[in-house]
Parts: C-alpha cells; sequence; structure tokens
C-alpha cells in the first residue's frame, strides 16, 4: 500500500517521511513502522521468524515518554500481541556502547567549571573588562563561556573532527569565526575585541578530545561505523549538524528513515498557517485555492483572561477541577508563566489533586537545599541572629546534643526567646553570652562556633565537600535528608561533586566554595515523584508529539509568549548567524511550531493569562492577536471565551460582636505597676497579657530603641550614685560631673562597639550630663539622700476574702533626715509631659511603688518623676499630690477590680484609640469589626 505521507527530501541524503502535527501522529508513525516491516517495506528483514516481530528495528526518540506512545499506537493498530522495536534515546542508546580502548574519560561539567574560574581569577584584567567587584564574581562568567564554546563545539565540531578523530587544524573554524566578528560594526568589533579572544581562546583550549560533546560525537562517529540494525529516527525538529552527520554516516551502512513533522502549509489547519506564516515550510507549488478559505480550528480553543495572578490561578485550578469531574485522565498544564503554574498546583494540591511534574523546577528551591544555604548564611556572618534562627528552625536541624529536650520547639523557642529579649543581632559571642541561663543551648551554639571555625582558609573541593559532608552529620541533616525527596537529591549531587572534582588540585575560598554550590542546586532540576499523571505540568517544548484530553497554558501574555532570549556577551544574532549558531528567530521560530503544533494535537485547549498587572493593561501575546486578527479578516468570530465558575461554600454569618470575657479561675496572684496600667486601659488587654499570658515576640533591631537609652541611663546612675555613696570624700561637688562623664563614657564605650548607631543617643546623654548634676546637688541640698537604686520589690496586699502580692522594680529610694522616704522614677520624657501626666492621674506608677515599697518600718511619704530631658538648661522633676491619699484610694482599687474579677466579672475591650493604636492584642479583640 503506498504511503501518502512518504516525502523525499532533495536536500537530506536520507528516507525521509514528514506528518503533520495532529492527534494522528502516533497512529501514522505506528503504521509506517508496521508497514515499513514489511516484506515490501524499507525496513524488510528476511531472518524474521514472525511478523509480529519488530525487534530488528531500531527506534530513536526525543525522550522515554515518545516510547510508550509509539508502542501503545503499534498495540492498537495490530490489536495483539508483538515484540516492539528496541526502542531508546541517542543519548541511553550510546551509554550501553562499548568504550573504544583508547576511549578517554569526559571531564566533568563541575570540574571543567572550577578549573576554568581558576584561570580566569589570576588575570585581573578580566575583572576590570566585567565590572567584577571581587573574584566570585567570575564564577557565573565561567559559566557563561563555558556554554558558548559548548554552542560553538556543537556548531563548529565537524570542520575540526576527520574520520581519525580530533584534528586540531582549526583554519576553517577560525576563518568563520573571524568572518563572523566581521559582521559587526568597526567600532563594536574595537571595544569587544578582548571579549571576542577570550572566548576564541578558550573554545580553543576546551577542544581538546576531552569535552563532553566531541567524545560524544566520536561514539556517534563509532556507532555509525558499526550500524547494527535499521534505524527509524523521531523527533520533531530537523536534525542539527552533528545529528545529520551521524545520520549521513549510518545511512552508509542501514537503512535510516527519518520522521519528522509537517509544516508545509497544505498539511496545518489554514488559520495557523495564514496568522503564523513564519512556522510554514516553503514549497515548490503554490496551494490549491481552496486551501486558502480560511475556517475557523476544528479543536476547541479557548482563551481565559483573568484581573490578577491570583485570579488567573484559581480560575485555572478550577478549570482542571472541572475537566477532572468530567472523566478526562490526561491533562496537560503548561508552565509559560511559572509563578502562576506554581500556584496553580498549590492550590490543585489543596484540593488533593497530585501535579506531576516535568518543568524541572530548580534544586535550590526546595527547603533541603534551604537547610545548607542557612547554614552557609551563618558562617559568612558569624552567626546574624535572623540567619541562625533560620538554620534552627529548618526541618532538617536534628542534632544529637539536644536529644535531652522533649521536642525540638522547646529548645529553638529557648534561643529565640532569650535572644529576642536581648536583642541580640549577630555574633557568636554575644549569642553564646545571652544563652548563659540555658547551658544545653549554650553548648549547641559553643558546637555550631566551633564548626564554622573549620571554614576558613583556602581547601580543595575535595577537602570542602569532606567539611561540608561532615558538618551535615554533626547537625543531623544528612539523616534527615534520607526522609525526603529533595533530600536525597541533594545528598546525591553533593556526592558526585565528589566523583567529578577529584582530579582538581586547585583550592578555593569558603566564598568561592559557597557560590559553586549555589550555581551547582542552580542548575540541577529537581526530580518529583509521578506517581498519579492525571494532572502533569510541563514546559511547551515538552508537549511536542504528545496529546492530552485538555491542556491549560498559564502566561499567554506578551512576557511570556513567546518567552525572551537574552544575549550573551556580544553574541548578537549576526554573530550567532556567521558561525552557525542558533539564533534567536530560530529559537523563536521553534517556540511558535511548538504552539501551533499544541492547539493542533490536542481537542481542548485553553489559553490563560493577566490581563491587569499592578493596575495598568498586561497585553495579551501577540501570536494570540495575530490569530484572533485572521480570524476576524475572514469573517469569523474570535476563540471563545471560557466560562469558569468558581466553587463556593456558604458559612453561617456571625455577627462580630465586642468581646467581654469572664475567667474567675484566672484571677491573677501577681500584679506589677505596669499590669495595673493595663487593666485600667482595657480590661480586654489586661485579660489577655496578663492572665492568659500572651504576648507578641520582640523584633530584633540593630537600631536602638527609646527602652535601650532608658536601661542605659539607669545603670549608669545607678553606678554613679552607689559611688557617691560609698565614698563620698573622694567626690566633692567639684569632681561629681566628671565621675558621671567617666562612667557614663564606659557605659557607651562598650554599647558603642556592638551598635554604632547608638551614637546620636551617647552624645544626646553628654548634653544633659551638667543638669542632672545641678539638679542632684540641689535635690541633696533639700535634705534627700540616696539610699538604694535599682531595687526589686515583692508585698503582699491582703485583704479578708483575698489577696495579691504586689512586685516591680524602683527605679531609686531616698530618704531624709526625719526618717521619711520617697520614691524616685527616671523617665526620658520633658517635665511637661510628665507634670500633666501627674494633674489627670492616669498613671498608677509612682503610688504602686509606694504600695510596694511601704513596711511597718518605712513609709512612703512623697514620690517624684525626675526627667533626664532638659528644659531650657537645667533638668526638674515632678512631685505627686497628696501622695498618701492617691496611695489609699489606689489599694482600694486594687482589692475592688481583683475581687471583682475572682467573681466573673467581664473583662471587656474598651480602650480609646490611643491605647489602641499600640496594642499588641487588637488582632484578637478584632475592634473595628464590632
Amino acid at each position: 500500500m503506498a504511503n501518502p505521507f512518504l516525502l523525499q527530501l532533495s536536500t537530506m541524503p536520507l528516507s525521509s517521511l514528514l506528518l503533520p502535527p495532529s492527534r494522528q501522529f502516533w497512529p501514522d508513525c505506528a503504521q509506517q513502522v508496521i508497514a515499513a516491516m514489511q516484506p515490501d517495506g524499507n525496513f524488510a528483514d528476511a531472518s524474521r521468524s514472525s511478523e509480529l516481530d519488530f525487534s530488528a528495528l531500531r527506534v530513536i526518540v526525543p525522550a522515554y515518554e515518545h516510547a510508550s506512545l509509539l508502542i501503545r499506537a503499534m498495540a492498537q493498530q495490530l490489536n495483539g500481541n508483538f515484540i516492539p522495536p528496541r526502542i531508546n534515546t541517542l543519548s541511553a542508546w550510546l551509554a550501553l556502547q562499548i568504550p573504544a580502548a583508547d576511549a578517554k574519560a569526559a571531564v566533568s561539567e563541575s570540574e571543567r567549571l572550577m578549573a576554568l574560574y581558576a584561570q580566569l581569577r589570576e588575570h585581573g584584567w578580566l575583572k576590570k573588562l566585567f565590572s567584577a567587584r571581587k573574584n566570585t564574581d567570575l564564577l557565573p562568567l565561567a559559566q557563561t563561556l563555558l556554554t558558548l564554546s559548548d554552542e560553538l563545539t556543537q556548531a563548529m565540531l565537524p570542520l575540526v573532527v576527520n574520520e581519525t578523530g580530533l584534528n586540531k587544524n582549526l583554519a576553517q573554524a577560525e576563518q568563520v569565526w573571524h568572518q563572523a566578528l566581521a559582521s559587526l560594526p568597526m567600532p563594536v568589533q574595537q571595544v569587544l575585541s578582548d571579549e571576542a579572544q577570550l572566548v576564541w581562546q578558550i573554545w580553543t583550549s576546551q577542544l581538546d578530545g576531552q569535552d563532553a560533546i566531541s567524545l560524544r560525537f566520536q561514539k556517534m562517529l563509532r556507532l555509525a561505523e558499526h550500524a547494527p540494525d535499521p534505524l527509524l529516527w523521531l523527533n520533531p525538529v530537523v536534525p542539527d549538524g552533528l545529528e545529520q552527520q551521524f545520520l549521513t554516516a549510518y545511512a552508509k551502512k542501514q537503512a535510516v528513515q527519518v520522521i519528522s513533522l509537517d509544516w508545509r502549509a497544505t498539511k496545518l489547519a489554514n488559520v495557523f498557517s495564514t496568522a503564523w506564516q513564519e512556522v510554514v515550510e516553503k514549497e515548490d507549488e503554490p496551494p490549491a485555492a481552496d486551501a486558502l478559505v480560511i475556517s475557523a480550528p476544528l479543536n476547541n480553543i479557548r482563551t481565559l483572561a483573568a484581573d490578577s495572578l491570583e485570579q488567573e490561578a484559581q480560575l485555572g485550578a478550577q478549570t482542571i477541577l472541572d475537566w477532572l469531574q468530567q472523566g478526562k485522565t490526561s491533562i496537560a498544564l503548561i508552565a509559560q508563566d511559572r509563578v502562576v503554574a506554581r500556584r496553580i498546583r498549590a492550590l490543585l494540591e489543596r484540593a488533593q489533586v497530585h501535579v506531576s511534574d516535568e518543568t524541572g523546577w530548580k534544586l535550590s528551591t526546595t527547603r533541603a537545599a534551604a537547610a545548607l544555604a542557612a547554614w552557609f548564611d551563618v558562617v559568612v556572618t558569624r552567626a546574624d541572629t535572623v540567619m541562625l534562627l533560620d538554620l534552627l528552625k529548618s526541618p532538617y536541624f536534628e542534632p544529637e546534643s539536644m536529644a535531652a529536650f522533649d521536642e525540638k520547639t522547646s529548645w529553638v523557642m529557648a534561643i529565640e526567646m532569650a535572644l529576642l529579649r536581648a536583642n541580640v543581632v549577630g555574633g557568636w559571642d554575644s549569642i553564646i553570652y545571652a544563652l548563659g541561663k540555658t547551658p544545653e543551648c549554650a553548648g549547641l551554639l559553643d558546637n555550631l562556633k566551633s564548626t564554622a571555625g573549620n571554614y576558613t582558609q583556602h581547601k580543595s573541593l575535595t577537602e570542602w565537600l569532606t567539611l561540608t559532608q561532615q558538618t551535615l552529620r554533626e547537625f543531623g541533616i544528612s539523616a534527615s535528608w534520607q526522609q525526603d525527596a529533595a533530600g536525597q537529591q541533594v545528598a546525591q549531587l553533593l556526592e558526585k561533586l565528589r566523583e567529578d572534582c577529584s582530579q582538581l588540585s586547585d583550592t578555593f575560598s569558603f566564598a568561592e566554595w559557597r557560590v559553586f554550590i549555589n550555581l551547582q542546586l542552580e542548575s540541577t532540576a529537581l526530580q518529583g515523584a509521578k506517581h498519579d499523571q492525571r494532572v502533569l505540568m510541563l514546559p511547551l517544548n515538552g508537549a511536542r508529539l504528545r496529546s492530552f484530553d485538555a491542556v491549560l497554558m498559564a502566561g499567554c501574555d506578551a512576557a511570556h509568549l513567546p518567552s525572551q532570549p537574552k544575549e550573551v556577551l556580544f553574541f548578537t544574532n549576526a554573530v550567532r548567524r556567521e558561525c552557525g549558531l542558533i539564533t534567536h528567530e530560530q529559537r523563536q521560530r521553534q517556540q511558535l511550531r511548538d504552539f501551533a503544533e499544541l492547539l493542533s494535537a490536542n481537542s481542548d485547549v485553553v489559553l490563560s493569562w493577566q490581563s491587569q498587572q499592578r493596575g495598568e493593561e498586561n497585553p495579551v501575546s501577540p501570536w494570540l492577536e495575530r490569530l484572533n486578527l485572521c480570524l476576524q479578516r475572514a469573517g469569523l468570530t474570535r476563540l471563545e471565551t471560557q466560562q469558569v465558575q468558581l466553587s463556593t461554600q456558604s458559612l453561617p454569618t456571625i455577627i462580630p460582636q465586642q468581646p467581654k470575657p469572664a475567667a474567675a479561675s484566672l484571677q491573677p496572684a501577681n500584679l506589677s505597676a505596669s499590669g495595673y496600667n493595663s487593666f485600667l486601659a482595657c480590661p480586654y488587654q489586661f485579660f489577655a497579657t496578663r492572665m492568659l499570658g500572651l504576648s507578641s515576640i520582640d523584633t530584633l533591631s540593630d537600631m536602638p530603641e527609646k527602652r535601650d537609652y532608658g536601661g542605659w541611663l539607669h545603670a549608669i546612675l545607678k553606678t554613679y550614685h552607689d559611688s557617691l555613696k560609698a565614698q563620698p570624700e573622694l567626690y566633692p561637688a567639684a569632681k561629681q560631673e566628671a565621675l558621671l562623664r567617666e562612667i557614663s563614657q564606659t557605659m557607651f564605650t562598650n554599647v558603642l562597639q556592638k551598635s554604632p548607631a547608638a551614637l546620636g543617643y551617647s552624645i544626646r546623654w553628654e548634653k544633659v550630663i551638667p543638669a542632672y548634676v545641678a539638679w542632684s546637688q540641689r535635690y541633696a541640698e533639700s535634705g534627700w539622700q540616696f539610699e538604694i537604686g535599682e531595687v526589686w520589690l515583692e508585698r503582699s496586699l491582703e485583704w479578708a476574702d483575698g489577696q495579691i502580692t504586689l512586685r516591680g522594680q524602683i527605679d531609686r529610694m531616698d530618704v531624709n533626715q526625719q526618717g521619711e522616704h520617697a520614691v524616685l522614677d527616671y523617665k526620658t520624657t520633658p517635665i511637661g509631659a510628665l507634670n500633666k501626666k501627674l494633674k489627670q492621674a492616669e498613671d498608677q506608677q509612682l503610688p504602686f511603688y509606694g504600695l510596694l515599697a511601704a513596711t511597718d518600718e518605712v513609709t512612703i511619704s512623697s514620690a517624684h518623676y525626675v526627667a533626664l530631658e532638659m528644659t531650657g538648661e537645667k533638668l526638674a522633676d515632678a512631685s505627686a499630690a497628696n501622695y498618701a491619699v492617691w496611695q489609699q484610694e489606689l489599694q482600694q482599687a486594687i482589692i475592688q477590680n481583683v475581687t471583682a474579677i475572682g467573681q466573673g466579672a467581664a473583662l471587656p475591650a474598651q480602650g480609646i484609640s490611643q491605647v489602641c493604636q499600640y496594642c499588641e492584642v487588637r488582632g484578637l479583640c478584632r475592634k473595628g469589626a464590632w
């Protein structure tokens, strides 16, 4: 039977078969394979014992997925059992060949990269040429140069290889190279002469017979010389130069047939060939008149414009769910916009729909790789607190030294709270000192510090790998990785690097080692599980020669379709064209062909994009615009719009009400001045923070805050007054200012070493020192003397049916000659604000301290706020009026309020706006919603 698809191309000395891009590709391909193995076929073999035995035929496919498609199509054609052809990819077939006796081992990509980098970093002019600030900036450059070198090898290798192998006569290749550079304007040639010379030297140095491409090509030529079986070459794209030379050599020994896609206008839907004329191959004869009549696509192609990324993801996920409910079992998600595709995947997995992933997400994006990166960050930053906490919280960090704790969360929380309370922003010694009250945690950090100390000096890659793997074992990360698919792949990558780089003797710094590992993780694809393939995520070129029940393509806007390639160094299209490299136009043409094939080979396709981005219109892909324009010019309707109805769930309506909890069982046993002020400001705030014990976690800040300033002044003044009290004869009035300055300088010297940003506070206090000394002397002359500072006190307040413990720390207590006592509280607030606070009695701190300090022997007769901010040229204090009465009123109020709490009184959220503005439990009371 004559084959209607058979076409002999004059430009290719091989038997070639072109099949239209459609769902019928594999049935037609299977029919051709079956026909070719018949007695009168191209590949007939009289030695076959059965007409259902196709094992004499070798079939080369682009990927393993295509092998199952071909076998399935042949089974449908034959309707029974048969022995299939030997199907393989070219790389796998070459790997099965017995190496030649004199075959050289290919240099690994990682070894090539670091060997080249070791040479580049020795030349200072390279850093200047490429604006590299440090050596590690040259590592991505080395990777780029190797990529260009491999492209040149792919294009020019046939010029420097003969029958005996690699021919070092590069005259012909060099001529092509200079012709390519001559295509650039003369000023550009002069500017880029150094770059061009660098690329040429690197390419010729890499072409030593041990690079992977050269060795692979030599294997291909040896295989073609042997040519064991008739060959069917199946690929949607035209063979490149190396493949074409292999097929030509193979055809001298055995029958070879190439099956590819037919891109003639007569074999495509005329709407596609008209809208996208660049995908069409030119024909010798013009198409018939009826072929010029444009008709709508036969398959169902719909568009879906979303207002945002989240809406596109939601509508896309719902579309896939609808298809699954309709019984579709093979659905493709084309990830043209990878961000949207990942969001769709997350939404589907939330709906218990697994998505098999073929897009090749980077290994660096996994949590397993993040654990290794977190440790490197800790080493680089010398234990920055945020970086350290990231490492400790990693699910893979499980050091044996912390096994004594019941749960990991307990010791991680203990470390975090200690560092937050001390506001330690980093530094091994500071962190270990802050953990002094938890010896086990301090010991862990001491071990980490000791391990980090090994990451110094220059080491070979093997030594760096040994140290890193040993560290991962000590931290329990290696063991944790074995329980995770991504972790296993990261561990395998490190082990493979050990094998690949064992022969490299150059040494590298830790910074270079870190960048190298990051590049390896970034260039390695994560191999995801494929136990459920109803929904498959893949790139556009991954859909070649594959058909699905339905296809959703996310990211069909102008920014993503077509994807925009970037020019590398001076390799413009002109240079690429002259060198025989793939140009941007060729890449875009192939991408458009992939898109046209996707639409032709699938009966149900939805194309989605974001029509709005950041409040502005986001244009759709020009390819879709051209298709719609072609339809409109032919008098046809545009592509239909996909209608998606999001699933809804009705929830019961609960009208928010003002919270008024009652918790008699949580009646507080202790009370502080700040706690009682919180109760007065908002009973609900007191309930949440003091009775339930809820509080927001402090945040680290490398900028000192006002509370830090207050803490420093409290410490300075305590030391100052303790010194005056201990040895008054050494510090007469004339020397008191010098003493305070000396103490202040000692304090701020230590503070500035840890936080240079505190310099402003230091200067601010220096201006206040003379005024404070003058005020202190005036106050002493009035009969009051310093007695004690920063004293922590507790006192039990009892009544008929209850009691509560008052507690707090008083800044300062003074005594006069009559034995009366006064409490003083330092404030870094202007005196005017303090007088207003006392006048309105809005702060109960001073009377609370009076109750706290009062005993049978001690009576607190007065209280003062001391302003540590100057008013004019002086400091002043604000005295509490009717202090004894205020204390009695406060005591009665405390008893009444605590008793009411114990009796189940409501604790409503009733704070005023000034209180709610900075309230840390605003999210609990939900004020504003009721």
